[in-house]
């Protein structure tokens, strides 16, 4: 499984621009059409929502991909 860990600068980001942002699709549009296609889970749940706020301490997974949220500044534990 492929692990990437996201630098989150805010409180939150949307779901399909964290998609994009870590370039596992081109644009916030296609992110959406991912999440609708219900290939997508948040914490191990199957997430429909395309604007969901991910905060930090979230894990997003898609396919064998696996994207841990953390804090910007946060010492990456793995």
């Amino acid at each position: 499984m492929q692990q990437i860990e996201f630098q989150l600068n805010g409180e939150y980001v949307e779901l399909n621009q964290l998609l994009k942002m870590v370039g596992l699709c081109d644009s916030g549009g296609a992110g959406k059409v991912m999440v609708a296609e219900g290939v997508v889970s948040v914490d191990g749940l199957l997430e429909l929502r395309k604007t969901a706020k991910i905060r930090a301490g979230a894990v997003v997974t898609l396919g064998d991909v696996e994207i841990s949220v953390v804090a910007a500044g946060a010492a990456s534990a793995v």
